[in-house]
């Protein structure tokens, strides 16, 4: 390691190594630095160093007044030369500004040039003619190849050069290294160097010492020089050679490097601009684009009347062909992006799919009816998007259909798109398979026709060029539909596998020059959307066909014009085309929807003057308005009306199994105890089997009736409007259908009824009396019934015969006869039983025929039952009479020393009980539960309908409904 002490006038350096130490002084002058002469001494540690060679050689450390005085001196002249220095700076740096002013002012005025000089937008226009000007020339002129044998003879002397550069430069560096070794040589053993003034020195260098030191000093100097012309020499041939192959490089890549440039430049600004109007908009309104306006336009039409064809009248690019024929490969590749699921030989299309691009800063895509926005450069969203397009076309095919006429809108938006709207169409096809309703064809040719016929539609027909053109069902349709071609793009794809499958090339040329098919178009073009490879992304397909055409021995050789060539020369004609023909006709399209206004709300005006406009969609919110206001008018029901109507339809349901299983069974005992026993094990399994189920259908029922009510009621109001009555009357159909009792309330009504009907104690006369008048109340409505069964059986009185003329039949004759003999048998005998016995059975059939009436026994019985129930409820009201004021002997237990059986009043008294608590518990279940159940089912099914297009069209009908939609649109 070396330590350098630089002072005014002397060096020391230091090198340890070695075994021994040299310590060297040395001595220079000004005039001897200028000449290269050295004064050296060397003094080694193995030799008795000089007593003053410790001491400083100029520095004495006594206090004496010369020291004092030369410091004095050398700080004063230190200060003086930083203040020169100091004011000399600021003065020149002052003096050169007011110099430079000076100049300046004396220059010409140069601003004349800007006239005569061209623009920055001249030089740039001039830069574009040159590079498209380069671009033609590049491709009429063959590629340049150089001569072979100059070619070779240049590889040559370059290797020659580059092989004498690296000779030379090793040489130098090889030079380099040997002479730093000599020439730290004299150092190698660990030496002390001092440079300073010799005049100064206080010893002096030995002879021998001078003479071994002087060849060292004369190599070192030389070194330096040598090596130094060397380093200049190869750093100097270096820069020649990396200046020539940069020379080489950007010559070869200068064009397109600057063509780079200009595009990542405008992409950039056009980038910029896009963001920068954004933020803009958003702080003001949301303004949108001329084509996104259009696509909305278009939305709404196809919206519009199905019959009424208007929106036919409007622009868009109809994009038709045979199925698998590339049409969607096509589309994708004009919107730079695979966006549309693929299926090889599988129709894949259901629907018209309507694309609108338009450029934007973010490559981006999104359904009209969605907020969602799919990035189109992340291949997970991309994935996404093609299963979301998939699911659509599928939900949008009706059952037992495969192809649907709805329209799935989407927008598509990105740098560099051409703005246009295109409608992407399923494919032709000649054979219907077996998975394919067997009207699929018809159905696909009917799409077709339907956007082609549109006089202001441009068509885009997609042929396969790999396939035979006597193959082709989509050109005749073409030429069908517009035989002039002023409309028709014709593009031809699958071009790579045409040129490998076809031997004749002149049959591409011929396609491309519209002689082959029977069709005009105006422009006829070919592209290349793909390798078979659903997985390739746009860029590489894009490549693909970009080689493909310039190494094309078909396309390369000027049998087809450059400009029918790639999609990019396609996706701009067609821009062009589409925006031609959208001037031409949104004007009048615009006037003769004004006429169309007109004619609508003049319409309106004479046939519904006192009604407002209201379309489908506003007349269903009012009708829901009207619905909900009627679904709240159930919690405004009493208590008691609930009560009341609960009371009477339970009664209603359970009366006919009370008198058949449960009370005419248990009369038939002889005394109260059996009637009793009978009646309580009757009533325990009616209780834990049937009533609380039927119970909670009366709840329900009764909960329905009053609903309908109230809407029925509400159609009976002077604001009433009978649009809506189909409308509500699905509602309430669907809603109750929706609606159910909840389980658990049959299990409580179980326990509330079986404690009821246990209880068979009256507790007060006005229960006892309000038990009787129940009795007789249900005694007689069963013998009103029973009586009207028996006068349907025997047929009019002899009074109604006499009075109005009607007369028996046989059969009613017969069963008279039977009547007055059963009534003879039950006078006879006032307690029978409910059965007849054989023998009864064979002498009133006896009787009978000796009245000449020839019956069966099965006759009899048939007659018996409504007879015997006349006299058994006849029996039961005489009873119920004769109990109205057995309270006091019933209550003090006195029933059998008087007399009285009331045991029939008890059992309707827990019947009546039963019934009260039952209706008090399913009152209570509908105002606190069930209504809002009921509430939620209402909302819920509109909220169902209101989403569904179909039903509320099928349930809103009407002139009134129709021409308020078509106004509103």
């Amino acid at each position: 390691m070396a330590f350098t002490f630089c002072s005014f006038k002397k060096l020391f350096i230091r090198v340890l190594g070695g075994s021994s130490h040299y310590y060297i002084r040395q001595y220079t002058h000004k005039s001897q630095i200028k000449h290269n002469i050295f004064t050296v001494s060397t003094f080694s540690t193995l030799q008795r160093l000089p007593s003053n060679l410790l001491k400083s050689p100029s520095v004495n450390y006594g206090p004496t007044r010369n020291v004092g005085m030369l410091i004095a001196r050398v700080l004063r002249g230190a200060l003086k030369i930083r203040y020169l220095v100091l004011g000399g700076a600021l003065t020149g740096g002052s003096a050169l500004a007011k110099s430079y002013e000076q100049w300046k002012e004396s220059l010409p005025d140069a601003q004349f040039l800007k006239d005569i000089l061209p623009s920055n937008e001249d030089i740039d226009s001039w830069r574009s003619s040159l590079m498209e000007f380069s671009t033609k020339i590049k491709d009429s002129v063959p590629d340049f190849e150089l001569d072979p044998k100059l070619k070779e003879l240049s590889e040559s002397q370059y290797d020659l050069l580059k092989e004498w550069f690296r000779k030379r430069l090793d040489d130098a560096v090889k030079a380099a290294e040997e002479e730093k070794v000599e020439g730290s040589a004299i150092f190698s053993d660990g030496s002390l160097v001092y440079l300073g003034d010799p005049i100064n020195a206080k010893f002096l260098l030995r002879d021998k010492d001078i003479s071994d030191l002087k060849p060292h000093a004369l190599s070192f100097s030389s070194m330096g020089a040598a090596a130094e012309k060397e380093r200049e020499r190869a750093e100097t041939l270096r820069e020649k050679y990396e200046t020539l192959q940069e020379e080489v490089m950007s010559m070869q890549l200068k064009y397109q490097k600057e063509l780079e440039q200009l595009e990542r430049e405008n992409k950039e600004l056009r980038k910029n601009l896009m963001l920068r109007a954004d933020s803009k908009t958003q702080k003001k309104k949301v303004k949108k684009s001329l084509i996104d306006m259009y696509s909305e336009v278009l939305d709404e039409l196809c919206d519009y009347d199905t019959s009424y064809n208007t929106q036919d009248h409007l622009p868009r690019v109809v994009v038709v062909g045979d199925q698998s024929s590339g049409k969607t490969s096509v589309l994708e590749m004009v919107a730079q992006a695979r966006i549309f699921p693929r299926g090889a030989g599988e129709m894949m299309t259901r629907a018209p799919v309507m694309v609108t691009l338009s450029e934007g800063p973010y490559h981006i895509a999104q359904f009209k009816d969605s907020t969602r926005e799919f990035d189109l450069t992340k291949d997970s969203e991309l994935a996404e998007l093609r299963k979301e397009v998939e699911l659509r076309m599928i939900n949008s095919v009706r059952s037992g259909r495969t192809v649907s006429h709805d329209v799935i809108s989407m927008t598509v938006r990105g740098p560099g798109l051409q703005r246009m709207v295109l409608v992407d169409l399923p494919g032709i096809i000649s054979t219907v398979t077996t998975d394919m309703a067997s009207d699929t064809r018809e159905a696909i040719r009917s799409i077709s026709e339907q956007y082609m016929s549109n006089p202001n539609a441009i068509i885009l027909c997609i042929q396969d060029g790999s396939v035979d053109a006597e193959r082709s069902n989509v050109t005749d349709l073409v030429s069908q539909m517009d035989p002039s071609g002023k409309r028709t793009i014709f593009v031809l794809t699958k071009v790579d596998l045409a040129e490998e499958s076809l031997t004749n090339p002149d049959r591409i040329q011929k396609i491309l020059a519209g002689k082959l098919f029977p069709m005009k178009a105006l422009g006829y073009f070919a592209v290349v959307t793909g390798r078979g490879n659903k997985d390739d992304s746009i860029q590489s397909i894009r490549d693909y066909e970009e080689k493909f055409f310039r190494n094309s021995k078909i396309f390369k050789g000027g049998v087809v014009n450059s400009h029918q060539c790639t999609t990019r020369n396609l996706s701009f004609a067609v821009s062009e085309c589409f925006w031609k023909m959208v001037r031409d006709t949104v004007e009048q399209q615009a006037d003769a929807f004004k006429a169309t206004r007109f004619n609508l709300e003049t319409e309106w005006k004479n046939n519904f003057p006192r009604i407002r406009e209201l379309d489908r969609d506003e007349l269903y919110e009012k009708a829901r308005g009207e619905i909900l206001d009627e679904i709240v008018n159930l919690s405004q029901v009493s208590p008691k009306q609930w009560e009341e109507a609960l009371s009477k339809k339970l009664w209603e349901k359970m009366n006919t199994y009370v008198f058949e299983n449960i009370y005419l069974p248990a009369a038939q005992s002889d005394n109260s105890g059996t009637f009793n026993t009978t009646a309580d094990i009757r009533l325990k399994q009616w209780t834990d089997q049937q009533l609380p189920k039927k119970c909670v259908e009366v709840g329900w029922d009764t909960l329905e009736e009053e609903f309908r009510n109230f809407m029925e009621s509400a159609k009976k109001s002077k604001d009433h409007d009978n649009i809506f009555d189909n409308l509500k009357a699905a509602v309430v159909e669907e809603s109750m259908r929706r609606h159910s009792w909840e389980d658990k309330a049959s299990d409580v009504l179980r326990v509330i009824q079986l404690n009821t009907l246990e209880d068979r104690s009256v507790s007060d006369k006005q229960q006892w009396d309000n038990a009787c008048k129940f009795l007789e109340e249900s005694v007689k409505e069963k013998l009103k019934m029973t009586e009207d069964t028996l006068r349907e059986m025997v047929g009019p009185g002899t009074k109604e015969q006499w009075l109005y003329w009607k007369y028996l039949t046989e059969d009613e004759r017969k069963r008279s006869a039977v009547k007055l003999e059963l009534e003879k048998l039950l006078f006879s005998q006032y307690n029978h039983k409910n059965t007849l016995s054989y023998d009864e059975v064979t002498a009133v059939r006896k009787n009978v025929q000796n009245s000449g009436v020839d019956i069966d026994n099965e006759f009899v019985r048939d007659t018996w039952h409504p007879v015997y129930r006349r006299h058994f409820l006849r029996q039961s009201l005489a009873k119920a009479y004769d109990c109205r004021k057995a309270f006091f002997a019933y209550h003090q237990g006195l029933e059998g020393e008087l007399g009285v059986e009331c045991s029939d009043i008890v059992l309707f008294w827990r019947i009546q009980q039963m019934i009260r608590v039952t209706s008090n518990a399913l009152r209570q279940q509908v105002m606190n539960r069930e209504a809002r159940r009921l509430e939620k089912e209402v909302k819920d099914t509109l909220e169902s309908i209101g989403v569904d297009r179909e039903k509320k069209e099928a349930l809103l009908t009407g002139r009134r409904v129709t021409l308020a939609e078509r106004t509103h649109r």
